[in-house]
């Protein structure tokens, strides 16, 4: 097994090169990081745009900017934005947020949505098993902005029935707070509720449909038969072997699925104000940034790398196949 995972690690790791220098390449392809400057009105003057220039290093072949910058970047220096930032000051912060956001709603919703998933396929054609469809399907169906609205919407309900602020609707903490340590973490789990509602039920709804599926295709097989002609009672055959075989394909699809999700999340974070990595990288190409996109890139090739490797060592533990192998 454990030639298997260093295997796989090896693979994830060239893939994260590769990914990570496509985008680069693609960047510094299209974009026009000296835009700012040379359509200023009045003109800049030309020294200062070729100082700018060669700080971007953009006369440099893209593949000798790119090892410069992957080098830089092991280090912990990922360059600066156009502006002259540094991007490395902004990006434990951004993670962070991203990371609290995401990571707590995911969570959620595959466990849940592996639940729902699992009872529905046990109990198929039944009450419960057609609600959960009927869940899913319409929560698949609404575009997530406007899911936000709708959880805002109820926020708003909720809060006037209290009387009292009970959910915000923007930002990760209220400004200037001050207060306790236990008073912030109740302001800020205040504000992470809606967000994180809007993960999970889009995830609740996706992993539901999944598992059941995956539950369906095993309820039938040859071995949960034998496990029973053997003595073992249904539901405990289910639980021990047809389970574990049916949480295999759901491994694979967790880790890829969460590394995606942290920038396809910009709905998302834009509607609740939450400014974490998607919405850096919508900023940073609609900045021309380079280095923006790349840093986003990199992050999220490792969150899949790191995810990735994990469902391998889920998928070894599930599989004995992989560990005799």
């Amino acid at each position: 097994m454990a030639r298997f995972l260093v295997r796989r690690l090896v693979n994830y790791v060239v893939l994260l090169l590769v990914a990570t220098f496509l985008t680069f390449s693609l960047a510094s392809l299209t974009f026009n990081p000296l835009a700012p400057l040379t359509e200023r009105n009045p003109p800049v003057p030309a020294e200062v745009i070729e100082a700018k220039r060669a700080e971007l290093r953009l006369d440099e072949p893209i593949p000798q900017r790119f090892a410069l910058w992957m080098a830089d970047a092991v280090r912990g220096d990922f360059g600066t934005t156009v502006t002259g930032t540094p991007i490395a000051d902004q990006l434990v912060s951004r993670a962070g947020v991203s990371l609290r956001l995401f990571l707590v709603g995911t969570v959620l919703g595959v466990v849940i949505g592996v639940v729902v998933g699992v009872a529905g396929a046990v109990r198929q054609y039944r009450l419960g098993d057609y609600a959960a469809t009927i869940f899913s399907f319409v929560i698949l169906s609404i575009p997530v902005f406007v899911l936000a609205q709708l959880l805002k919407f109820g926020g708003l309900q909720l809060n006037e029935a209290a009387g009292t602020t009970v959910l915000y609707f923007q930002g990760e903490v209220t400004p200037s707070f001050q207060g306790s340590a236990m008073a912030e973490l109740v302001d800020r789990l205040q504000h992470l509720v809606l967000p994180t509602l809007a993960i999970a039920l889009s995830q609740i709804a996706l992993y539901s449909r999944y598992q059941r599926n995956a539950m369906l295709d095993v309820l039938g097989s040859d071995f949960l038969r034998t496990a029973q002609a053997k003595g073992l009672t249904r539901r405990r055959a289910l639980f021990k072997h047809g389970l574990r075989t049916a949480l295999i394909p759901m491994a694979t699809l967790f880790a890829f699925g969460f590394g995606l999700l942290i920038t396809g999340g910009v709905f998302t974070e834009r509607i609740f104000g939450w400014f974490g990595m998607g919405d850096w990288f919508v900023y940073g190409v609609q900045q021309n940034d380079t280095n923006i996109v790349a840093t986003v890139t990199l992050f999220v090739a490792v969150l899949i790398l790191v995810s990735g490797w994990l469902s391998d060592l889920l998928y070894a533990a599930l599989d004995p196949r992989v560990r005799i192998g």
